[in-house]
C-alpha cells in the first residue's frame, strides 16, 4: 500500500512539473508576443525565438521541472518513509511494552521482554520482572519452611503425646510409636527393634513391632549386635539413609505384588550416648532432609522414654531382688547367729564333756570349714570341707604352710591386723573373712577365730566358718546395682505420713536442700500447691496399694518448678502393714518445657499464618494499586520520552549522551553531521572513538570525560578538540551535564562548531 502511495505522489510530482513548465513557457510566449506585437501564431512564434535566444531554453523549461519535481519528490517520499519506519518501530516498541505491562500486571513473571540498548524504561520494567520474581520466590520458599516447621512441631507434640500415654508398655509403646510415625512421615512400612542388653555377652535387637500398609504385622525377628544395616547403624550411632536399596534386603508387598522402596531410613535410638533401640521406615517416595531431622528427634524422646521405663522396670525389679535377698540374708544371720551360739555353747560343753569331743568335731567337720593354726600361723590341721573349698587335693597340700597363703594380698594388713588382736589375748573374732583358693578366686565366709591358751599364752587358733560366697556375691551386685541406681536416679525413702527417711545425694542437688533441712520436710512440702489435692489422693492409692507410675511437678528449696517421672511404691513389714514408701524418679523438666514451649510455639505459628494471611490479602491490593497507577505513570513516561527525544533530535547543536561505563547512549542528527559518523555505528561504542589519543592525554578535560569513573567538570563552557571521520580536529565549545537515576550516572553533552558560529 506504501508503495502503491509513493508511485502514485512520485507521478503526481512530474506532471505538477511538466504543468508547471509548460504553464511558464506560455506565459512567457504570450508576454513576448504581447510586448512585440506579433500574432499568436507558429510564425510568431518562430519569429519570437529569433528575437530571444533565451527562449529556446524556456523551451526545455517543463522537461527540467518535471525532472526537477520528480527528484524532489522522489527524496520527499523517501524522507517519509524512513519517518514512518522509525515510527512504526517506535509504535511496535510501545506496544511491546504495554504487552509486557499487561502481563507483569496479571502476574505472568515469566514473561520475556527484548530490551535495547538505550531502552531505560524497558531495563527498569525488566528489573521489576526479576524484582518481583524474586519476591515471590523467596514468599513461596518461605511458606514452604513454615509449612515444614509446622509440620516438625505438630509431629513433636503429637509424638511427645503418645509418649506420655504409653510409657508402661515396651511392646505397646513401640507399636503405637511406629504406627503412628509410618503415617506421618507417608511411608510404607516400618520396624521397631528394642535391644535385649540383660546379658552382656549375648546382646541382640528384637523387632517389638512391624507395621506396613495401614496394617499391623506380627513378626518375629531378631538381629544379632553389629549384624546387618541395624547392627551397623548401632555400632557406628549414626542415622543410615539409603536410596539404592537392595534387592534382596526388604520387599513390600500388596496385592499386586512385591516391590522394593525407593529409599530405607535407619535411626538409631540414642540418649546420654547410650543405644535403646533402632527405627527402620521404608518407603517408595525419598525423605526430605526436614523428614530426617524430624525422625532423629523423635528418636531422641523415643530412646529417653524407653531409657527412663527400663531403669523403672529395672529399679522395681532390683527392689524386690534386694528385698527378697535381704530377707534370705537376716534369715540366714539369724541362723548363723543360732549356729555360732550352739558353737559356743557347744566348745563350753566340750571343755566338760571330753567323751563327746570327737562325736562334736565329727559333727564340725561335716557342715563347717574348720582348721587350726599355731600363734605364728602355721597350719596343723584341716578338715575335708578347708580343703575342698580351698582347691586343695589332700592335706599334704595344706598342712605346714602359713595362714598368708590362704589371704588375697590386698586383704593381708586387714587380716594381719586380726590376728595381731587375737595373739594378744583379746576375744575371739567373729565376722567376714575373704579367703583366696589354689586357683585365685575369692572364697567369701562368716568365721569365728577363737585363740587357746596354754600358760595364758595363745597356743593355738582355731578357725571355723561357713561359705557365703554365692550370698556375699550377689549383695555386692546388689549394692553396686542400687548405687548405680543412687547415680542415675533421684531416690528417697518416706514414711506412711510422708516423713522423710533418707534420701541419696541426687535427690539433695535435686531440690537444693542440705542433709539437716531435708530431714525437716516431708514430701507434701515438694509438691507443687496446685497439685498438692491430686497428689494426696495418689499418696491415699499408694498407701493402699496401688502403686504409682507417672509424672509429679514439684517444687526445689529455690521455688523452682521442676518436673519428674517416677514411681512410687510401698515395702511392707513382716506383719503386712506399710512400713515405707520408696520414691525413684528422673528429672524431666527440660522434655516437659519443651513440650510446653513447642506447644505455644505452635499456638504462636497459628497466629502468625493467620497475620500473614492477612498482610497477604493487604499487599495484593496494594499490589493491585500499584500496578495500576504505574501503567498511568508509564504512559506519562512514554510521552515525555518521545517528547525529550524529539526535541533533542531536532537541536541545532551536538548532543551526545554517554553512561556512567562511556558508552554512547544518545547520538542526534547535529552530532552524526559534526562527526560524520552514523548513529547505528556509533550507539553503544565507547566515547574515546569520538577524539584522538593525543587530544585526550593532552587536555584534562577531554581526558576526565572519556575515562569512567573519573570526576567530570560538571556545568563548565569548555573550549576542547573533536576528531571527525576522516581524522580532522574540530574546535567545538563543550558543556557538560550529569543526571543521576537510582546507582547510575549519565552524562549528556552539549557541544556547538566554533567554525560554524564564526562563518
Amino acid at each position: 500500500m506504501y508503495k502503491t502511495y509513493e508511485n502514485k505522489f512520485l507521478f503526481r510530482s512530474l506532471a505538477a512539473g511538466l504543468l508547471t513548465g509548460i504553464a511558464v513557457l506560455l506565459l512567457s510566449i504570450s508576454i513576448g508576443l504581447y510586448s512585440r506585437n506579433l500574432p499568436f501564431t507558429l510564425q510568431g512564434i518562430f519569429e519570437l525565438h529569433k528575437n530571444i535566444p533565451f527562449l529556446w531554453i524556456i523551451d526545455f523549461l517543463p522537461f527540467g521541472l518535471g525532472l526537477l519535481f520528480y527528484y524532489g519528490g522522489h527524496i520527499f517520499s523517501q524522507k517519509l518513509s524512513e519517518t514512518r519506519t522509525m515510527l512504526n518501530n517506535e509504535l511496535s516498541k510501545s506496544q511491546k511494552t504495554l504487552d509486557f505491562t499487561q502481563q507483569l500486571i496479571q502476574d505472568q513473571l515469566s514473561a520475556e521482554f527484548e530490551v535495547g540498548e538505550d531502552d531505560q524504561i524497558g531495563k527498569a520494567l525488566i528489573n521489576l520482572r526479576d524484582n518481583l520474581l524474586k519476591n515471590k520466590n523467596i514468599e513461596i520458599l518461605r511458606r514452604k519452611e513454615d509449612d515444614q516447621r509446622n509440620w516438625v512441631a505438630e509431629g513433636l507434640a503429637k509424638f511427645s503425646e503418645i509418649l506420655r500415654k504409653n510409657n508402661d508398655n515396651l511392646n505397646d509403646l513401640a507399636y503405637s510409636i511406629i504406627h503412628n510415625l509410618v503415617k506421618y512421615v507417608n511411608a510404607n512400612q516400618g520396624g521397631f527393634f528394642i535391644l535385649q542388653d540383660q546379658e552382656e555377652e549375648e546382646k541382640y535387637f528384637e523387632m517389638s513391632a512391624c507395621y506396613a500398609y495401614d496394617r499391623r504385622k506380627f513378626a518375629d525377628r531378631r538381629i544379632d549386635w553389629g549384624d546387618g544395616l541395624i547392627g551397623t547403624c548401632a555400632l557406628e550411632k549414626k542415622t543410615i539413609y539409603m536410596t539404592n536399596v537392595p534387592q534382596d534386603y526388604v520387599t513390600i508387598t500388596s496385592g499386586l505384588g512385591k516391590a522394593t522402596p525407593s529409599c530405607l531410613l535407619i535411626v538409631p535410638l540414642i540418649v546420654n550416648d547410650e543405644i535403646h533401640g533402632v527405627l527402620e521406615i521404608a518407603s517408595f517416595k525419598k525423605f526430605e532432609p526436614f523428614e530426617v531431622e524430624f525422625v532423629e528427634k523423635v528418636a531422641e524422646s523415643i530412646a529417653s522414654t524407653i531409657s527412663t521405663v527400663k531403669i523403672n522396670v529395672r529399679t522395681a525389679r532390683l527392689l524386690k531382688e534386694s528385698q527378697e535377698q535381704a530377707e534370705v540374708l537376716a534369715s540366714q544371720e539369724e541362723q548363723m547367729r543360732q549356729n555360732m551360739e550352739e558353737l559356743q555353747a557347744t566348745q563350753e560343753e566340750a571343755a566338760r564333756q571330753n567323751a563327746k569331743f570327737i562325736s562334736f568335731t565329727n559333727s564340725v567337720n561335716h557342715t563347717l570349714i574348720r582348721a587350726e593354726f599355731l600363734a605364728d600361723g602355721t597350719l596343723i590341721y584341716a578338715n575335708n570341707k578347708f580343703i575342698q573349698k580351698l582347691g586343695y587335693n589332700d592335706k599334704v597340700d595344706v598342712e605346714g604352710r602359713q595362714v598368708s597363703m590362704f589371704i588375697n594380698k590386698k586383704d593381708k594388713d586387714l587380716f594381719d591386723q586380726i590376728w595381731k588382736e587375737i595373739i594378744r589375748g583379746n576375744e575371739h573374732f567373729e565376722g567376714d573373712i575373704k579367703l583366696q583358693t589354689r586357683q585365685g578366686k575369692d572364697l567369701w565366709t562368716m568365721a569365728t577365730l577363737t585363740p587357746q591358751k596354754k600358760d595364758n599364752e595363745v597356743d593355738r587358733i582355731i578357725f571355723l566358718a561357713i561359705d557365703t560366697t554365692d550370698q556375699k556375691k550377689q549383695s555386692l551386685d546388689f549394692e553396686a546395682q542400687i548405687e548405680a541406681l543412687n547415680r542415675s536416679s533421684l531416690k528417697a525413702e518416706f514414711t506412711p505420713d510422708g516423713d522423710i527417711l533418707d534420701c541419696n545425694e541426687k535427690f539433695l542437688l535435686t531440690f537444693g536442700f542440705s542433709p539437716d533441712e531435708i530431714s525437716n520436710k516431708t514430701i507434701f512440702d515438694l509438691i507443687s500447691r496446685e497439685e498438692i489435692n491430686a497428689f494426696k489422693e495418689i499418696w491415699e492409692n499408694v498407701l493402699n496399694a496401688v502403686p504409682f507410675q507417672g509424672q509429679l511437678k514439684s517444687i526445689t528449696k529455690a521455688n523452682d518448678e521442676k518436673w519428674f517421672r517416677g514411681t512410687l511404691s510401698v515395702v511392707n513389714d513382716m506383719y503386712g502393714e506399710v512400713s515405707k514408701v520408696i520414691y525413684i524418679a528422673n528429672d524431666i523438666t527440660k522434655e516437659k518445657l519443651m513440650e510446653i514451649e513447642s506447644q505455644y510455639q505452635t499456638e504462636q505459628l497459628k497466629i502468625q499464618e493467620e497475620k500473614l494471611r492477612q498482610a497477604g490479602a493487604d499487599l495484593s491490593r496494594k499490589l493491585e494499586k500499584a500496578k495500576a497507577e504505574m501503567a498511568l505513570q508509564y504512559k506519562e513516561v512514554e510521552k515525555v520520552k518521545i517528547r525529550n527525544e524529539r526535541t533533542l533530535e531536532g537541536a541545532l547543536d551536538a548532543i551526545v549522551t554517554i553512561n556512567q561505563e562511556g558508552r554512547i547512549e544518545f547520538f542526534n542528527k547535529a552530532a552524526e553531521d559534526l562527526w560524520g559518523l552514523p548513529r547505528k555505528e556509533t550507539i553503544g561504542m565507547n566515547v574515546k572513538v569520538l577524539f584522538s589519543e593525543a587530544n585526550i592525554q593532552e587536555d584534562e578535560f577531554t581526558k576526565s570525560y572519556v575515562t569512567p569513573g573519573a570526576q567530570k567538570f560538571i556545568g563548565q563552557r569548555k573550549e576542547i578538540k573533536i576528531t571527525n571521520k576522516n581524522g580532522d580536529d574540530i574546535p567545538v565549545l563543550f558543556l557538560l551535564s550529569e543526571a543521576r537515576v537510582d546507582d547510575e550516572n549519565t552524562y549528556t553533552a552539549f557541544i556547538q562548531n566554533i567554525e560554524v558560529e564564526l562563518f
